[in-house]
């Protein structure tokens, strides 16, 4: 056959991707990158269940049951009352005059879970409370992981999420407390902003805001972002998910701060007086500053004087983050999250737990560890995991204060 007449052939079309293609090249992603986590998480893990059996084991030894030191204790006490019950439960203070105890300055999402795992399993509130508590430690630390490696490279992740894990109140990050959920949803939101997925950004902020008063530091995040964006680049400008993510963000928060000031009775900002009447509320921070005067001033308890240390290094720590330049995301959630628990009156001793999700104040540390010798490293995460171990048994069985 000659070439004139020959039949020309025909390439085959490249198979389009199907659905089924695309999720799993998005299951592909999704293992590797938990197989790069990997490490860090179970460094994160022996840290974690280092501290809980040394706490387990001097509760134990004092006649305390370990279990309802965390998954009964304090504000978990109240969470258990709402998977419960549902809201509704109004105690005035026995102590304090003027002090009244309302739930629903407790946010919804917690408690929600906790019922929900409760329906599904076969495990009490409590127990339920504390699955929901790890399952989330597990996530925040995979996703500051991700962030830190995002920024810097593995070792920085990986060493970011050891800080995170052995903060003086890590112990909190292993209790039946909303602070590992709201830093999960938190990060992963960060996460999605930084990485330009707008819309998930939004949709996670939503959900951090029914988890905590102060999650509304991850809505500023994502709007920030999104301000950004809007403002480098004008194709932006014409794409739905940025202005959807960051019109979606802040309504979690906003939503359920204005149905429980209908609930109580108080209108749009009954919330507030809810806080108010809880002994709780913002005066930039003249509170702290009385109390901190007394402190030097006076004696007191160990737990106000660490409470003191760690404000004081999260403040420099949070100059050390400008300095560093991250992305305006993080640094807006982290000036949030410090402005709220420097600014709060009252409950002092709670201030490093309210700073606990702030994970990007760990950051310039991360680096530095990064950047140092490996004996440099290993002193200083022995010395920390020792300090974190000690006082966090020391919170739960001999302190005995509010967290």
């Amino acid at each position: 056959m000659s070439a004139d007449t020959a039949v020309p052939v025909r390439e085959a079309p490249e198979p389009r991707p199907t659905a089924g293609g695309a999720r799993e090249r998005r299951l592909d992603r999704v293992r590797d990158a938990l197989r790069r986590a990997a490490p860090a998480l179970a460094l994160y893990a022996g840290a974690r269940l280092t501290g809980m059996a040394i706490m387990a084991a001097w509760a134990w030894w004092i006649g305390r049951h370990p279990r309802t030191l965390l998954g009964h204790s304090w504000d978990g006490i109240w969470y258990a009352g709402i998977a419960r019950h549902g809201y509704g439960l109004i105690l005035p203070s026995l102590t304090t005059r003027g002090v009244v105890f309302n739930d629903l300055a407790f946010f919804p999402l917690f408690p929600g879970l906790v019922r929900a795992v409760t329906v599904v399993l076969p495990l009490t509130v409590v127990s339920a409370g504390l699955l929901v508590a790890w399952v989330s430690a597990g996530a925040a630390a995979w996703g500051i992981y991700a962030v830190g490696e995002l920024l810097h490279g593995r070792r920085v992740g990986t060493l970011l999420v050891v800080l995170w894990g052995l903060l003086p109140h890590a112990i909190v990050q292993s209790m039946a407390y909303t602070e590992p959920l709201m830093t999960a949803l938190a990060v992963w939101a960060l996460y999605a902003a930084v990485t330009g997925r707008p819309l998930w950004a939004g949709v996670l902020a939503l959900l951090a805001g029914l988890s905590r008063p102060n999650a509304v530091a991850v809505a500023a995040a994502v709007i920030c972002a999104a301000a950004l964006t809007l403002c480098q680049d004008r194709r932006s400008r014409t794409d739905w998910r940025v202005w959807t993510g960051a019109a979606i963000a802040p309504l979690g928060w906003a939503g359920y701060i204005v149905w429980a000031g209908h609930r109580s009775g108080g209108g749009l900002f009954g919330y507030f007086e809810v806080q108010r009447l809880w002994g709780s509320r913002f005066d930039f921070g003249v509170n702290a500053l009385g109390f901190i005067r007394h402190l030097i001033t006076g004696r007191d308890s160990m737990a106000y004087y660490m409470t003191m240390a760690v404000t004081g290094i999260a403040l420099v720590c949070l100059v050390l983050l400008l300095l560093d330049r991250p992305p305006a995301a993080l640094f807006v959630y982290a000036l949030v999250l410090v402005v709220i628990a420097v600014g709060g009156s009252s409950y002092f001793a709670s201030k490093p737990r309210f700073l606990l999700p702030a994970f990007p104040l760990l950051l310039p540390a991360a680096v530095a560890m990064a950047r140092a010798r490996p004996r440099t490293v290993v002193v200083t995460v022995g010395a920390l995991a020792g300090l974190s171990f000690f006082y966090g048994t020391y919170l739960l069985t001999v302190a005995r204060m509010p967290m």
